[in-house]
């Protein structure tokens, strides 16, 4: 009888992290799964008079405010368009929560840590939030890696700013 492989031994060689990914307009996005609490469907948004235009508004959720953010708008990449098919993920970052609009959720994805990209240099505002990106088979394929903590820093930066 064959002894079946070891998988601890092989996930070693071949160090991997887990990421939420989902897609905004036509930008997709990897953001580091301990960072996602859940998905929601878009319900209705309560706007908030005098906040940055990323603030989208605010969502009861479980008996908490939820500021919702749009991506897009956040990193000067266009506006993201709440529909029927919309949702909300609840991401995390020690003490802020926040939820952020995406277009589709494609799931949660393991990445090797060897095909993460350094992000690319540039003083734009995508750039300053990425780990790194993972190429895809096509162009539309790609993946842009957020540093989920980094941005709900400078969020709520820029928010308490105004």
């Amino acid at each position: 009888m064959r002894k079946a492989p070891d998988r601890t031994v092989a996930a070693q060689a071949r160090p991997e992290l887990e990421f939420f990914c989902f897609r905004v307009g036509e930008l997709r996005f990897g953001v580091p799964s301990e960072n996602v609490l859940e998905v929601l469907r878009a319900g209705l948004l309560t706007p908030l008079p005098r906040t940055p235009s990323f603030i989208l508004g605010v969502t009861g959720h479980r008996g908490q405010v939820l500021p919702v953010v749009d991506m897009l708008r956040f990193l000067s990449k266009g506006e993201a368009r709440i529909g029927p098919r919309t949702r909300i993920f609840v991401g995390v970052s020690g003490n802020y929560v926040s939820g952020v609009v995406a277009d589709v959720v494609l799931g949660l994805r393991r990445i090797p840590v060897a095909d993460i990209l350094p992000p690319p240099l540039g003083g734009d505002q995508a750039a300053e939030h990425l780990l790194g990106v993972v190429q895809g088979a096509g162009p539309s394929d790609g993946l842009n890696l957020l540093n989920f903590s980094k941005l709900l820093q400078t969020a709520r930066q820029r928010a308490v700013v105004r």
